[in-house]
């Protein structure tokens, strides 16, 4: 019997050696990406460390004090920082509501046009601010928002009302930092849900029109379940990054007199950690931001998994 099973555990490792074998070239292809996440994003794990530690940068992770949860207990107490994860929160969710199903209607739209030129010309079109950076975004931001040569504000001149210094009050910032998102990435974000869509058996659609239903109602009934999939994988990797909304796109925004309301924690961690040098205290934040973010995730993943048969893992 002993035999047997030995016969059997060496029979499943070739199996394993000769299918690695098979598709070596996958695994060569793979393996400038493996070594990108162990260096950049798991090797950098273990400096979370300093998260409890009043860490000396002369002598390093060993020989620096050790202080327990108190980086933790001065975050908490902070007089700001409240006020700073709440706008953390609000700019998050607001992302999540608004800016989320931004690229799936987009997608959904962009999938009904026929005229197969037009089509593409469009996609290209919405796909192009992706690739400016966030300084040039709130450069156009500025300008359009301007309380003197704003085209915005040249509109509302027009109309009969006064100039609005978009910039410079805080109710304006966090609409100002979804929306230029929104603007920025939807058209390169409609590129999976595209690919999904192609993916959709045309012979439903065939069978639906027989059936005598129209163009709405065969995206109701046909293409946003077949998207439905896609969609929550979507929504997991997103809820997974609640918290890191974007260092630099809110940054070039921020300014004194809508600090108030637009700091979050990413540009709290850069003023105190990087400029302050106060490294254990930020890391402090940063790895509570973490251990937020696979809170959600792994809630998420378990009502998505009971609910609609998708998850992560």
């Amino acid at each position: 019997m002993a035999e047997r099973v030995n016969v059997n555990s060496k029979a499943d490792k070739k199996s394993k050696y000769s299918f690695l074998w098979k598709y070596k070239a996958l695994y060569l292809l793979s393996l400038p990406g493996i070594i990108y996440f162990i260096l950049f994003k798991y090797v950098p794990l273990f400096g979370s460390i300093i998260a409890f530690q009043d860490y000396n940068m002369f002598g390093g992770v060993l020989e620096s004090k050790w202080v327990g949860l108190e980086h933790f207990r001065r975050m908490f107490a902070h007089y700001d920082f409240l006020n700073i994860l709440k706008n953390t929160l609000l700019i998050g969710l607001y992302d999540l509501v608004i800016a989320f199903p931004a690229p799936i209607i987009l997608a959904l739209l962009l999938n009904e046009l026929r005229i197969v030129t037009y089509k593409r010309l469009l996609q290209t079109v919405v796909y192009m601010p992706h690739f400016l950076s966030w300084v040039i975004v709130s450069g156009i931001a500025v300008g359009i928002l301007s309380p003197s040569t704003g085209a915005v504000n040249q509109l509302l001149n027009a109309l009969g009302m006064q100039s609005v210094y978009f910039l410079g009050e805080e109710s304006w910032i966090r609409t100002i930092l979804v929306g230029s998102g929104i603007w920025r990435d939807s058209g390169y974000g409609t590129i999976i849900y595209l690919a999904a869509l192609a993916g959709i058996n045309p012979d439903l659609y065939e069978a639906a029109e027989v059936d005598g239903a129209n163009r709405w109602r065969q995206t109701m009934a046909i293409t946003v379940p077949s998207l439905l999939p896609t969609i929550m994988i979507m929504f997991l990797l997103h809820i997974g990054k609640f918290l890191d909304f974007g260092f630099e796109r809110v940054l070039v925004f921020l300014n004194p007199l809508n600090k108030n309301s637009g700091e979050i924690l990413d540009t709290y961690i850069y003023s105190v950690g990087l400029l302050g040098q106060q490294f254990s205290y930020t890391t402090a934040i940063g790895l509570f931001k973490s251990i937020v973010g696979l809170l959600l995730v792994i809630i998420c993943n378990y009502m998505s998994k009971k609910t609609t048969g998708e998850s992560l893992y």
